[in-house]
Formats: C-alpha cells, sequence, structure tokens
C-alpha cells in the first residue's frame, strides 16, 4: 500500500511539475540546454535539407516528362522538315499554292 502511495504522489507532483512548466528544471535538464539545442538544430537542419532535395527531385521528373514531350514533337517535326525536302513534294506544295516557281529545265547561265 505505501508503494502505490508513493507513486501516486511521485505522478502527481510529477503532474503538476509539468503543468507549471518546473520538470525539466526538477531533472536538472537546464545543465544540457545547449546539448539539446545543438541537436533541435541538427534535427530541423535535417528536416529542412529532406525537403530541399525532394522539391529538387520532383522538378528533375517534371523536367524528364518535358523533355520526353520536346524530344517526341522534335521527331515529328523532324520528320515533317524530311518530307518537305523532297523535290516532288515541294513541286506539288507550289502547284497547290498556284506559284509559278518551278524547277529549272536548263542550267543557269553566268554573267561576266
Amino acid at each position: 500500500m505505501k508503494i502505490v502511495k508513493k507513486i501516486t504522489s511521485l505522478l502527481k507532483n510529477s503532474l503538476v511539475a509539468i503543468l507549471h512548466g518546473e520538470f525539466l528544471l526538477r531533472l536538472k535538464v537546464g545543465n544540457f540546454l545547449p546539448q539539446i539545442a545543438y541537436t533541435f538544430f541538427l534535427f530541423a537542419m535535417i528536416i529542412l535539407f529532406t525537403l530541399m532535395v525532394d522539391g529538387t527531385l520532383s522538378k528533375v521528373e517534371t523536367n524528364k516528362v518535358r523533355l520526353r514531350n520536346l524530344s517526341v514533337e522534335h521527331t515529328q517535326k523532324e520528320y515533317e522538315l524530311i518530307m518537305l525536302s523532297r523535290r516532288s513534294t515541294v513541286s506539288n506544295l507550289l502547284i497547290e499554292k498556284g506559284s509559278t516557281v518551278a524547277e529549272p529545265v536548263k542550267p543557269a547561265t553566268h554573267l561576266d
């Protein structure tokens, strides 16, 4: 019975000390305050760096997706350019547009 009273009084005193803000002082943790502050600072820096790395990795992933899309667009434009560079395609387009420009029949004359 005495043990139960001691435990309850210890818990009661601890609870009162927590409510009054004296619990850490009763445990004499004030001597270790610089080490506690330094540890808190290190944990805060770890969390900050982790968030920065996550942000950078998400940007890298979005840029990879954009690069894949741009690569597909580049390939399509390259294909269109190759198709337009053929003589028959160019002459057909000129005819469709009603242009009088045509492929030369005889070689160009040199003016001296």
